[in-house]
């Protein structure tokens, strides 16, 4: 399976979104345009 690769930068502020402004990942998968399988 090959999926769309993502900087590293990228997955830290998408984590980030989480963890420190309490959004969920369904609502920072929909912001950034990604699945939310996309989160794990």
């Amino acid at each position: 399976m090959s999926g769309k690769r993502y900087p590293e930068e990228f997955k830290i502020e998408a984590a980030r979104q989480v963890t420190e402004h309490g959004r969920t990942v369904a609502d920072v998968a929909k912001r950034l345009d990604i699945t939310t399988l996309s989160c794990y």
